[in-house]
Formats: structure tokens, C-alpha cells, sequence
């Protein structure tokens, strides 16, 4: 049995759980017209974390001259309420393995740096300013550097990787650290992902043409594509055993997970939504679940005009036309790519413990007559909650958590 006994996030809507649950049960979004990213975009809304990079590296007392990508900053935040709450804080974690998923990686700071490191490098004056050396920032770039740097500054773990598969990045991330824990390979894994927002990623999604220029509308037939955000969030995983010995108290258990790949298209999802169907099914049969006893989903649902009725079928096929509460959450965050997994897997703990289905904010007409999503935050106890994230080229995933531990 695998417990979840710990958790951090931060997105738009808030920088940990509790500012996050006040602004689910309020239904109050944090999708805003461009801030903080340096963009000639400004008509874009996105979900960003509302610090700045110095507000986050002092928040955190992290040095100035420190070369620190924003991912990273998102990542430390997240992670250290998770391990705080685990009661890992200061604990020695060589025998903990961090999983964190992310695609943008330090890329906001090497767009930034890279002409100045040409520039430098032509004329052999790398690190010659007294300044920290642009080369530092060049060398943050890579996914697996972001996940360096959280874990550098949140304890020395036994071992630390990197998935990289899109929007299913952190969802994956929990499915790989349940299976490190089955293996016999580590008693406790802390998975999860992190994400900043990039212009090369707002570009990206923008030349894809599904970027809505007003609030997004997931699930709604209205729909006009999605809202880009950004943040991280972190889950500890443990084998029952060993979280019971230290005496903490655990948040659910982790009691299916599933992931298929369809392979339909390099960005768009299948009209049957097969992969999505394989992802829930496999999630529900690992789980022991009947259709009937899903409490709650949490939708990917972002809101583009091909993957909500891609995933309304696949839910139609493991469900019916009688579907379970369901919602998308991209209203609140936007659609915060490779940490979306983990991020709206807190938001499903969240709604466990405090007995509620969040909104599908902005919603008003369906997409079809039986697919209608939760519109306003309501009262609802929780046994068994499924989580999607589905990815580009059809790398689709599902995790379902129990709240009977």
C-alpha cells in the first residue's frame, strides 16, 4: 500500500495549500492579463505565480547572485511545504528518490542569456564581468538541471530524475515513484513536477493557434482554447509500513494509476479519445473501482476545441452517459503543462479532505446535454477521486487517489 503523506503546491491561485483551498472554495481564478513574463504577447492571459523571481528567491532565502531559473524557484517552494508537512523538513533524505517532471526547464533564463553568451563567448569574456558568469545560466537550461537545483536546496536525496513528457510530465512522475516503491527500489518517493512560463512556451501554443485571449472555458461549448500558466506542486509517496513506523499522518492512498499512448497525432488527441480510455481504465482496475464508485474527476479539460470532446468520450466509454461529478480546474491555474499533473492531484487531495468538487469555472453551455460539469464549488464527500493529465503525441495518464487509509 502506498500513502500519501505529504504535499506542496503553488500556482496562480495561491503559494501553498491553504491559499490554494480558500481560492478553490471561493472560486477565485488566477488567470490575469501577462505580468511578470517579459513578452510583447501582453494580450495573452496566463496563470502566473504572482512573485516575481527576486520576490521568490528572497521568500525563499535563496542568494541574489545565485544563477537560478524560475522553474527551480516554483519547485523549492512546492517541495519544501511537502517534505514540511511529511515532517521530512530537516530529516536526512539519502534514502528518499525525488521524481520531478518539466519541459521548460531553466529555458526562461537561457532565452534571456543567449545572445549575451554568444556575444561573450565570440569575444572570450565569459565570466570576465565580476557578475555571475552568463555561462551559469546557459548551463540551467536542461530539465535535469531545474530538478538539481529544487533538490539542492530541499535536502540530499538518494537519487534524483527527470521526466520530461509533456502534459503528463508530473502525473508520470507519480506513476514511476509508485513503481520505484513496488519495485522494493525506495520506501518513499517525492514526485512530482514544475513549470515557469517561457516566451518560447507562450510562442509555442500560440503558433499552435488554441490560446484563448480571454479567460478559458474547459468543458463548455463556447470554447476557445487555453490559457497558458505556470507553478509546481509535490507529493511525498511512502510505503504504508514505513510511514506508519514514523508515526505520521497520512493525506489518502495512491490506489491506481494508469498510462497508454495512442499515438494519434504529435498534438492532437484521438476523436475516441482511445488513450485517455486505456489511462482510466488501467487506473480503476489497479484500484479494484467500478465505474460507480468514482466520487469525483478531475479533468485535463483545457479548454481547446479538440481535447475536451476527445475526453468527454473516453469518459463516456468508462462511464456511460451517467457520468461522475466532474470538473476541469484550468479555470483557476490556466494549463500549467508539465506540472498540471501534480498540481491538480493536490487539488484533488484538497477536495478529499475538505469534502468538495471544485468549480469548472466560466462554464455555461455543454459540450453535449449529458456531459455537464460542476459549475460552482459544492459539498461532497470523496471516497475515490481519478486525476488526468494527458500529454502531446497521445502520452496520456491517470492516477487515482482513496481516502480510506
Amino acid at each position: 500500500m502506498i500513502l500519501i503523506t505529504g504535499a506542496g503546491v503553488i500556482s496562480a491561485i495561491g503559494i501553498g495549500k491553504e491559499q490554494t483551498l480558500q481560492a478553490l472554495r471561493s472560486e477565485q481564478g488566477g488567470v490575469a492579463p501577462v505580468h511578470y513574463l517579459h513578452t510583447e504577447h501582453k494580450e495573452c492571459m496566463v496563470g502566473e505565480v504572482k512573485e516575481s523571481n527576486g520576490e521568490l528567491a528572497e521568500r525563499l532565502g535563496i542568494a541574489k547572485d545565485e544563477a537560478m531559473v524560475r522553474t527551480s524557484l516554483l519547485g523549492i517552494s512546492a517541495l519544501r511545504e511537502a517534505l514540511a508537512q511529511a515532517g521530512l523538513d530537516h530529516a536526512d533524505l539519502s534514502d528518499t528518490a525525488l521524481v520531478n517532471g518539466t519541459t521548460v526547464g531553466g529555458m526562461d533564463q537561457s532565452e534571456k542569456h543567449y545572445l549575451e553568451y554568444l556575444d561573450a563567448a565570440e569575444a572570450n569574456q565569459l565570466g570576465k564581468d565580476g557578475k555571475v558568469p552568463v555561462v551559469d545560466y546557459i548551463r540551467t537550461h536542461d530539465c535535469g538541471s531545474s530538478t538539481d537545483l529544487i533538490a539542492d536546496h530541499c535536502g540530499r536525496f538518494g537519487m534524483t530524475t527527470t521526466i520530461s513528457t509533456a502534459c503528463s510530465s508530473a502525473a508520470n512522475a507519480i506513476i514511476l515513484g509508485a513503481r520505484m516503491i513496488e519495485a522494493g527500489e525506495y520506501d518513499r518517493v517525492v514526485v512530482g513536477g514544475a513549470e515557469s512560463l517561457s516566451k518560447f512556451h507562450l510562442n509555442g501554443f500560440n503558433t499552435l493557434m488554441i490560446l484563448d485571449q480571454s479567460p478559458c472555458r474547459p468543458m463548455d461549448a463556447t470554447r476557445a482554447g487555453l490559457n497558458l500558466g505556470e507553478g509546481a506542486a509535490y507529493l511525498v509517496l511512502e510505503r504504508a509500513e514505513t510511514a506508519l513506523a514514523r508515526g505520521v499522518r497520512p493525506l489518502a492512498r495512491l490506489a491506481g494509476y494508469g498510462n497508454a499512448c495512442d499515438a494519434y497525432h504529435q498534438t492532437a488527441s484521438s476523436s475516441d479519445g482511445e488513450g485517455a480510455f486505456r489511462a482510466m481504465q488501467q487506473a480503476m482496475q489497479m484500484a479494484g473501482c467500478k465505474p460507480g464508485e468514482i466520487d469525483y474527476i478531475n479533468c485535463h479539460g483545457t479548454g481547446t476545441p479538440n481535447n475536451d470532446p476527445s475526453e468527454l468520450e473516453a469518459m463516456r466509454r468508462v462511464f456511460g452517459e451517467t457520468l461522475p461529478p466532474f470538473s476541469s480546474t484550468k479555470g483557476y491555474t490556466g494549463h500549467t503543462t508539465s506540472a498540471s499533473g501534480s498540481i491538480e492531484a493536490v487539488f484533488c487531495l484538497l477536495a478529499m479532505q475538505h469534502s468538495m468538487v471544485p468549480a469548472n469555472l466560466n462554464f455555461a453551455e455543454p459540450i453535449q446535454p449529458w456531459a455537464v460539469p460542476i459549475a460552482h464549488t459544492r459539498q461532497a464527500q470523496l471516497r475515490y477521486v481519478l486525476c488526468n493529465a494527458f500529454g502531446f503525441g497521445g502520452n496520456d495518464s491517470a492516477v487515482l487517489f482513496a481516502a480510506d487509509v
